[in-house]
């Protein structure tokens, strides 16, 4: 019996229309474009507008896309994963709320929840589905309304972040494409590092967490930068050697677009040249679970079948990790 991966078999992807550049944030904080681009490679990032809008609206406009492309029906999809930060609502999950936008009534659907690493996350649990044949039609969706949670008079996070969701479809393949393999890790000791302080079962909501301006990402940058440095670098380099992979054969890498300055520890690290790597953080910052489909939804004109493309990422936890995909199409 020939073994089954699950294929991407299409992309989609979204961002708001709203732009705010670094001129803009030099007006609402101490900071300024030099600054902001010195240290993370960031010149804007998008916002989304509107009252009553959150993560699922985003992700129901990058779905719509793969359902065009593949011409399928809502009801063709048989199960939704979200991987976000920022859910519309602690409860339900916002997979349920994408899927009800979307009229997919034969899928069910459930929220990831590891930071910056949710989508790889996400899409390996996806994988299993597939592989077992259980399943034929998987939607992995990764994004966030990082602006939501940002406290926009702390200069060292608030620069950093943007909105924006990108999705997959996983289906079988038996010739050898999809996701071949992951290696994927997490260490709780981080969490005090980076973190939403307020608005869990620990610390519950209050007058006083709202006045102390708890319900906002925290931040410890140098040793999120260097706890990121090291271990994004370390398992992509990882799985390249576990595959049996060198500089040459791999066709793109996907890294987490968290800083510049981390990407180019990563791909140098593996051996690659910069032109075989995907960056879109000067455009859109940080959309944290959005980061990796955003970069392939962008590329996949660029993408070949048989193309090895290497995904790593590394989030708040902490957790970090890589996965190897043999592409399945050409655009």
């Amino acid at each position: 019996m020939q073994k089954i991966h699950a294929a991407i078999t299409a992309v989609g992807g979204y961002v708001p229309d709203y732009v705010m550049t670094n001129a803009e944030m030099e007006t609402m904080v101490d900071t300024s474009d030099e600054w902001i681009q010195s240290r993370t490679g960031i010149k804007e990032r998008r916002i989304l507008k509107g009252e009553g809008k959150g993560t699922s609206d985003m992700a129901v406009e990058a779905v719509k896309q793969i359902l065009e492309k593949k011409n399928l029906k809502p009801t063709d999809i048989e199960l939704l994963i979200c991987a976000t930060t920022t859910p519309d609502f602690v409860f339900p999950a916002t997979a349920n709320v994408i899927t009800d936008k979307l009229g997919m009534t034969n899928a069910f659907g459930y929220d990831v929840s590891a930071a910056c690493s949710g989508f790889l996350f996400a899409l390996t649990t996806a994988s299993q589905f597939i592989e077992s044949g259980r399943y034929k039609k998987i939607i992995v969706v990764g994004g966030d309304k990082m602006s939501s949670i940002l406290n926009y008079d702390d200069r060292t996070t608030c620069i950093i972040f943007g909105d924006g969701c990108g999705a997959v479809l996983l289906e079988p393949d038996t010739e050898g494409y999809g996701v071949i393999d992951s290696i994927l890790r997490s260490d709780g000791n981080g969490r005090q590092y980076l973190y939403q302080k307020a608005g869990g079962s620990v610390k519950p909501a209050s007058m006083e967490t709202v006045m102390n301006k708890e319900h906002y990402v925290y931040q410890e940058g140098q040793t999120v930068f260097k706890f990121a440095v090291k271990n994004m670098a370390e398992v992509a380099a990882e799985v390249m050697e576990r595959n049996q992979l060198t500089a040459s054969d791999v066709a793109w890498l996907v890294p987490h677009q968290a800083n510049k300055r981390i990407i180019t520890a990563t791909y140098e690290r593996m051996g690659l040249a910069p032109e075989k790597v995907m960056i879109n953080i000067d455009r859109y910052g940080n959309t944290t679970n959005g980061t990796l489909p955003l970069c392939l939804w962008e590329w996949e004109k660029q993408l070949h079948k048989g193309d090895n493309i290497i995904l790593a990422a590394f989030g708040g936890g902490f957790t970090w990790g890589a996965t190897y995909i043999k592409w399945a199409y050409d655009s």
